[in-house]
C-alpha cells in the first residue's frame, strides 16, 4: 500500500520499506495489527457517552515512553501483543462497535498505520458507519502524514506530555518531543477548534499527564496552554502516573501539589475541560494478554475482534 514503501509517517522518518518487511521505530511492517477492540467507559465524558467509546488499540508505537502503560502493545523492549487484520476486517470491526452502541469510534495510536486506517474508514463509511471518529494520539505526529487522515477525524484526543525538553528526555524517550508537539497542536487548532463536544462532536481535547517531580514543567505547560489554546481546546489533566514494574520509585503527587495545580487553573482562567480527582485508586494499566484487559465494568470486548484473535 502506498505510504509504507519509504515510510515517513511519523517524526522518526525511518524511510524503511515496510512493504518488504522493513521495521522502523514503531516496530511494525505494513500489516495492521490490533491489540484489542471493544467499548471502554473510562474516557472523557463527551467521548465515552452512555455506553462507552468504541476503542481500537493498534499495536506498535513511534514513541516509546519510559512509563508507557500500554507497554505490552507499544513494542518498547520487546515484541508487541497484536493480531493481524486486513482493511476489510478493520472496517467490519468499526461497524461492529457502532452496532454495540459505541458513542464514538476511538482509534488509539494509529499513526504508523494511517494509509490502512483511511482505507478501512472509507470502506466502513460506505457500509453505513456514522460514529464520530476520535484520533487518540501521543501528539508525536508528522503534520504532513496527519493531514492524510484529518478529513476523517471529528475529535482529536491529543497528548501534550510536556514542553520541557529535559522532562521529555526522561519520560518520553525523545527530547525533541517538545519541538514536535507544538506544530501538531497548532495544526489541529486550525482544523478542529473546539465547538461543543456534547452537541457537535467536533473539536479537540488536549491531555496532559503530570509527571512526578516535574510540577514546574506542568505549570509552564499550563501557562503556554492558557496563552495559545485556552479558547480552542478542552484540557484534560491527568494525575494517575504509574511507573512500570521494576522502574524507579516515584513519589505520588501530594494533596498540596494537586491543590496548587487547581489554583493555577483559576489564576490562568482555564475553565473548559476535565481534571482527574486526586485519590482515584482505579488501576487503569491494562493486560492485553486477556480478552478483556480492563477492570470490569469499564469495558466490553468487541466479539468480532475476538473472533479474529482466536481464529
Amino acid at each position: 500500500m502506498e505510504g509504507y514503501e519509504r515510510c515517513m509517517l511519523c517524526p522518526n522518518r525511518c524511510a524503511v520499506d515496510r512493504t518488504k518487511g522493513g521495521i522502523g521505530v514503531c516496530g511494525m511492517d505494513d500489516v495492521v495489527k490490533v491489540a484489542w477492540s471493544g467499548l471502554h467507559r473510562g474516557e472523557e465524558p463527551p467521548i465515552t457517552g452512555a455506553n462507552g467509546s468504541g476503542m481500537i488499540f493498534f499495536s506498535g508505537c513511534p514513541l516509546h515512553c519510559r512509563y508507557c502503560q500500554n507497554i505490552q502493545i507499544s513494542g518498547r523492549g520487546g515484541k508487541a501483543v497484536g493480531y493481524p487484520v486486513s482493511t476489510d476486517e478493520l472496517a467490519l470491526m468499526m461497524l461492529e462497535l457502532e452496532r454495540m452502541g459505541a458513542a464514538t469510534l476511538n482509534l488509539v495510536t494509529g499513526t504508523h498505520y494511517i494509509p490502512s486506517i483511511v482505507e478501512a474508514l472509507v470502506k466502513a463509511e460506505a457500509h453505513g458507519l456514522s460514529l464520530p471518529v476520535v484520533w487518540n494520539s501521543s501528539g508525536y505526529e508528522d503534520v504532513e502524514a496527519l493531514s492524510l487522515i484529518d478529513p476523517y477525524i471529528d475529535i482529536y484526543l491529543l497528548d501534550c506530555k510536556s514542553l520541557d525538553k529535559d522532562v521529555c528526555s526522561v519520560f518520553c524517550g525523545r527530547r525533541e518531543y517538545a519541538d514536535v508537539v507544538v506544530p501538531v497542536m497548532d495544526y489541529v487548532k486550525k482544523t478542529h477548534p473546539v465547538t461543543d463536544l456534547e452537541k457537535g462532536m467536533r473539536g479537540t481535547i488536549l491531555r496532559h499527564l503530570v509527571f512526578p517531580g516535574t510540577l514546574d514543567a506542568t505549570f509552564s505547560f499550563l501557562d503556554y496552554y492558557s496563552k495559545h489554546y485556552k479558547d480552542n481546546f478542552f484540557l484534560s489533566l491527568m494525575v494517575q502516573f504509574v511507573p512500570p514494574e521494576g522502574d524507579l520509585e516515584f513519589d505520588k503527587l501530594s494533596d498540596e501539589e494537586y491543590d496548587s495545580i487547581i489554583e493555577a487553573f483559576e489564576v490562568l482562567g482555564i475553565e473548559d475541560g476535565f481534571v482527574q480527582e486526586q485519590g482515584d485508586e482505579i488501576l487503569w494499566i491494562p493486560d492485553f494478554t486477556k480478552d478483556d484487559p480492563f477492570p470490569r465494568p469499564f469495558s466490553t470486548p468487541n466479539r468480532y475482534f475476538l473472533s479474529l484473535k482466536h481464529r
